[in-house]
């Protein structure tokens, strides 16, 4: 474990606590971890506590596994001692995991170069604009790339770390390790595909001019625009614009817009009665077919089964819900049923020819959608489609939800390599 000054005590004591204490007696396994420091001590926490690591840089060379639990600020660099002994011990074998901003260290040493990784969401657009080769995803608890590990921030260390134990150890242990540590062996919400997503941009588009355009989006996601009227109001041209977003996001003013509207989706569904189709609609998207393909590709699931799967942890007396209009008491009556019902409901297709809609692609070549169309979705990416029909929300479709496995569920094989 290599601890640095300056770092919050709460992520530096989380490998401590799983990997630095004897507990056999519960039927977990035992760590080797020797505490080593970065730099010269004494070592002093956020909170001003003065820490004394036993080990040096020196000891890198003795580990299994190198766990950088926290970075003190994301704006400074590593001791380049400190990233070279980092390098070794990955030259050597050793398993290297970053917690939280821990990954600004790893991306420091080149480690996560061409690789997937994350880190707390906040951080996280710094992160992929200042090390554009390191495929950042925010909204993963952790990603695990085989030799090289990273986490969200602040608690989904844990998650990394119980990961990191049920990989060397099998379920049992980690589900051992768990019960003392009162927490779930995997976190309810990353199974379910409720992960989440935010408005977070690198703190330095603040003083950029292309900070008002971003501005101006934001508050106009119910409209239908493309990234070439970002471009117009900007008074740049569409390559120009694309360049100058990438520079300051560290993404593409495509993908990004997309992200936005999709969280605008997610927070309707959450705090709303409008239906998907009226969501789309509410986010800028084109047609509900273009809402779910990019929420089932971002978020895991389909918009009916994560507004069932949310509410089904939160009270339906929700004060904070707005009112749809036609549920005031002066609305008139609905009939129950008819081709009237069906015209009150905008005459969305069933089921069925949703998901013929969703599946039409794979049937053959077709045409690709508009350059810079931000409705455009082709299937694929890194989050799997979960298993059922897309819009079912009972309960056998959440069931389905809760057993499906999250990106990091794909395990590789036992590791006999220790910790230290």
């Amino acid at each position: 474990m290599l601890l640095f000054s300056g770092g919050p005590i709460f992520e530096s004591s989380i490998p401590l606590s799983v990997f630095g204490i004897d507990r056999q007696d519960a039927g977990v396994p035992r760590y080797r971890l020797l505490v080593c420091a970065g730099e010269e001590g004494p070592l002093r926490t956020t909170g001003g506590l003065e820490l004394t690591a036993p080990y040096g840089l020196e000891a890198l060379s003795r580990a299994g596994t190198v766990v950088v639990p926290t970075w003190r600020s994301i704006s400074q660099a590593p001791p380049p001692e400190a990233l070279d002994a980092i390098r070794r011990a990955h030259e050597e074998g050793a398993r290297i995991i970053g917690l939280c901003t821990g990954a600004f260290v790893l991306a420091a040493a080149g480690l996560l170069d061409g690789r997937p990784a994350t880190t707390h969401w906040m951080y996280a657009p710094t992160l992929a604009k200042r090390y554009p080769s390191v495929h950042v995803d925010p909204r993963e608890l952790f990603v695990d790339d085989g030799d090289v590990l990273t986490s969200a921030g602040t608690a989904a260390g844990i998650d990394l770390c119980l990961h990191v134990v049920r990989t060397d150890h099998g379920a049992e242990a980690a589900a051992a390790l768990a019960r003392r540590l009162v927490v779930p062996p995997r976190r309810a919400d990353w199974q379910t595909g409720q992960r989440h997503l935010d408005r977070s941009l690198p703190e330095e588009i603040g003083a950029d001019p292309l900070a008002e355009v971003v501005a101006w989006a934001l508050e106009h996601l119910h409209e239908q625009f493309d990234v070439e009227a970002l471009a117009a109001r900007a008074y740049m041209s569409r390559r120009t614009f694309d360049r100058r977003f990438r520079s300051l996001t560290g993404s593409a003013p495509l993908q990004w817009l997309i992200t936005q509207r999709v969280l605008q989706a997610q927070r309707l569904l959450e705090t709303s009665d409008y239906s998907v189709d009226e969501v789309a609609g509410r986010c800028g998207f084109r047609s509900p077919v273009a809402l779910r393909g990019h929420f089932r590709r971002q978020l895991g699931s389909s918009p009916a089964s994560y507004r069932a799967a949310y509410r089904a942890r939160r009270p339906q007396d929700d004060p904070e819900r707005p009112e749809r209009p036609e549920h005031r008491a002066d609305r008139p009556e609905r009939p129950a049923a008819g081709p009237e019902a069906a015209a009150l409901r905008g005459g969305a297709p069933g089921i069925a020819g949703r998901a013929q809609v969703l599946a039409a692609p794979a049937k053959g070549p077709a045409k690709g959608p508009a350059k810079g169309d931000p409705d455009a979705f082709t299937p694929g990416g890194r989050v799997p489609e979960q298993p059922g029909r897309a819009d079912v929300p009972d309960g056998a479709a959440r069931a389905r939800l809760r057993s499906a496995r999250g990106l990091g569920a794909a395990l590789p094989g036992p590791r006999d390599r220790p910790v230290g």
